[in-house]
């Protein structure tokens, strides 16, 4: 019989991370999951879009690399019936598309993050890792016994435990990191946000890509809270943003 200290040991070891590798290229797929394996990563692939839920439902994963052009079901729909399934999984979009309405439509398709090929391996785990532990303190911030308080913003209540956006019977989920922006905004409404600190406290550091990544979510916040007139997110040129509203 094992002695009790050693199980509990045991019980510490992290379990290794799940992915969800969806790649319909050869070549391309054997390296990146022979690469994420060797890593310690328990990589599920998967060639053909209309494959994937079903893959889905079986593996549950921890966090899905999709790319996006794909047999029978492009990885936009895909991703969007998964972002449904589990709003707060984590979910990177590849593709050879370069335009910037694709990356933004695969943020409104969902995604996390989007990342062009051809991409390192290198650059993609740093990905991986880096939301895997945003979604783990997501997780942790919602299993605590105290929650944090709705804020109000204008005519909505925004809960940034349950990151949900309502307004009267109206009620949106955002994402993970939706919310999270929308709460630097909401704890510090009136008052100027530096750009750099968003960039840090959100992705992690001030790089371009990341940059471009703000100014689509900012793009969504504005959209989400459009039906109140006296709500406004300004840009400040060169500093920042300011959320305007009457609390």
């Amino acid at each position: 019989m094992r002695p009790p200290a050693m199980l509990f040991l045991l019980n510490e070891i992290p379990m290794p991370t799940r992915i969800l590798y969806v790649e319909d290229e050869p070549f391309l797929s054997k390296i990146v999951k022979e690469s994420l394996e060797s890593r310690g990563f328990i990589v599920h692939l998967v060639e053909h879009g209309n494959d994937v839920l079903p893959a889905f439902a079986q593996f549950t994963p921890d966090i899905c690399v999709l790319d996006i052009m794909l047999p029978g079901r492009d990885g936009y729909s895909i991703g969007q019936e998964i972002r449904q399934l589990r709003p707060t999984l984590p979910i990177i979009y590849l593709s050879a598309k370069q335009q910037t309405e694709d990356v933004v439509k695969g943020f409104e398709a969902g995604g996390n993050d989007y990342m062009r090929k051809p991409f390192s391996m290198e650059e993609l785990i740093v990905r991986v890792k880096n939301l895997l532990q945003l979604a783990q303190k997501g997780n942790s911030t919602e299993a605590a016994p105290a929650s944090e308080p709705v804020l109000r913003i204008g005519k909505f209540a925004f809960d940034p435990v349950r990151q949900t956006l309502k307004s009267g019977q109206n009620e949106r989920q955002l994402s993970f990191r939706e919310a999270q922006l929308l709460q630097i905004f909401a704890e510090q409404p009136n008052t100027t946000i530096e750009r750099k600190f968003i960039l840090e406290a959100v992705w992690g550091n001030d790089s371009y890509f990341n940059s471009r990544n703000l100014d689509v979510y900012i793009t969504r916040l504005r959209e989400y809270l459009r039906d109140d007139d006296s709500i406004q997110i300004i840009t400040l040129k060169g500093v920042g943003y300011r959320l305007l509203c009457h609390l």
